[in-house]
């Protein structure tokens, strides 16, 4: 009898029918390249990609960087400690470009400390000046460092020294103070900016455009022969020491109390003024602000670039403290305490995690760069966290109830009140000036950038 295969083989013959075949597609994969090599390491997995196969893809990113901002406001303790010992208002800083932890701090009594940040402890000290202490800045190729006060001297300092290692005098009080980078020269302001050597008692050179007091002066730290000035007649004026002779000068409505170049781009600097105002320009064309940082709701006191150039932080004498992005308008988060006053002096760290400020109480703070960051070593998987929150913040940071809370701050009842002032006063002149137009000839009233309404003329 034959067997079942067999007949259906037989009909199959007869009707010429081939039987049904399946095909199959095996994943090949090499055991190799998905094995962990070691025990820390994680699993590899494929996954595809495609949008189509994840179709909750977006709701669950947008859920994620919901909670993430909200967990970043939950964590943002800005606040690091307080160094105290200063008897009397702090007015200037100057930090070390090489080492991370030393930063020299003077008051109004005319007293000076060298403060450690791991330590938060004065590491030296001296009755520097009779009077203010008015500028400092250390020796970046050595551990002195140089300052100046109202009674119109320079002392150069050492740290392992109780007294002035060296003297230098001048008819009229000092202003402000920075050293070169490289060689042994530093500048001063007061009547007009003076060039001194190390081993000089007079200046080498006097720089002066017009007379008027120079209030602050800033050496470039790239293209380290240019130094830029601040003038109480409203002025910014750039030099070249190459030639002793002024380049350019920017005069604006209002006076610049502090200014600042950017480590990272030789050519741009950022000015604090007295209209509650920052802006940034570029030395080459300076008939244009490149951007204006607003927030403030009293004068700019100070302000300093992050070593990477990409953040700027600012005192004003509203007694808070802001963050910038360099290239935003608008503060990304602002500082202050119930006890903290008039803040006129503020520094990066070298290693872009911290900031200091000083205020007219006499004490300086340490504040986090970013106030969500965790301090102390992070493991990789924490490293990487963060990361993928930052990540998906910055995605969907323009979605209204994530823009509503990252966003949000508070900021004391008098900076409130004034910024709400602010507001109305603003938003009545730009009526005014519309109405103006409204009611006016054609092109009698043109619009005029608001990157160019400060600038009154450039020499």
């Amino acid at each position: 009898m034959a067997s079942l295969a067999e007949e259906q083989k037989t009909i199959c013959d007869r009707v010429h029918v081939t039987p049904n075949r399946m095909k199959i597609k095996t994943v090949s994969r090499d055991d190799v390249e998905y094995t962990r090599e070691r025990k820390n390491d994680i699993f590899k997995v494929h996954r595809n990609l495609k949008p189509e196969l994840h179709p909750y893809q977006r709701a669950r990113e947008y859920t994620r960087a919901l909670n993430a901002t909200k967990l970043e406001r939950l964590f943002a303790k800005p606040f690091v400690g307080a160094m105290e010992g200063h008897i009397d208002g702090v007015y200037c800083f100057a930090k070390h470009p090489t080492v991370l932890t030393t930063v020299l701090s003077g008051s109004a009594d005319g007293e000076l400390r060298l403060w450690s940040l791991s330590t938060r402890q004065t590491e030296w000290k001296a009755a520097g000046h009779k009077g203010f202490v008015k500028g400092a800045a250390f020796v970046p190729f050595h551990n002195t460092f140089v300052t100046v006060g109202d009674d119109k001297v320079v002392k150069m300092w050492d740290r392992n020294e109780p007294e002035p290692t060296a003297t230098y005098l001048h008819s009229s009080g000092f202003t402000g103070i920075d050293h070169h980078r490289s060689q042994n020269m530093f500048a001063t302001s007061s009547t007009q900016v003076d060039l001194w050597d190390h081993q000089r008692a007079e200046p080498v050179k006097s720089l002066s455009w017009e007379a008027e007091t120079v209030l602050t002066v800033k050496f470039n730290q790239t293209e380290t022969n240019i130094l830029g000035s601040c003038g109480s007649e409203r002025t910014i004026v750039l030099y070249d020491i190459r030639t002793s002779t002024p380049i350019k000068r920017l005069t604006m409505t209002m006076r610049s109390n502090a200014l600042a170049w950017n480590p990272m781009e030789a050519f741009n600097f950022t000015i604090g003024n007295e209209d509650h105002n920052l802006y940034t320009f570029d030395m080459r064309s300076m008939d244009r602000a490149l951007n204006v940082l607003k927030d403030h709701v009293s004068a700019v006191m100070d302000v300093d670039y992050s070593p990477t150039g990409e953040e700027i932080v600012s005192g004003s004498y509203d007694r808070t403290v802001r963050m910038f992005n360099a290239r935003e308008g608008k503060s990304r988060d602002v500082y202050h305490t119930k006890r903290m006053q008039r803040v006129f002096c503020v520094r990066f760290s070298m290693d872009s995690r911290f900031v200091l400020s000083g205020s007219d109480d006499g004490i300086i703070r340490l504040w986090k760069a970013n106030s969500w960051d965790p301090l102390g070593v992070k493991t990789a998987e924490q490293e990487r966290s963060l990361q993928y929150s930052k990540a998906l913040k910055d995605k969907y940071k323009y979605l209204p109830e994530i823009k509503r809370i990252d966003n949000q701050r508070r900021v004391p009842k008098a900076v409130s009140k004034a910024t709400k002032i602010k507001r109305i006063q603003i938003d009545s002149a730009k009526r005014k000036e519309d109405n103006l137009r409204k009611h006016s000839a054609a092109d009698t009233v043109p619009h005029v950038a608001e990157r160019k309404k400060p600038i009154l003329a450039v020499e």
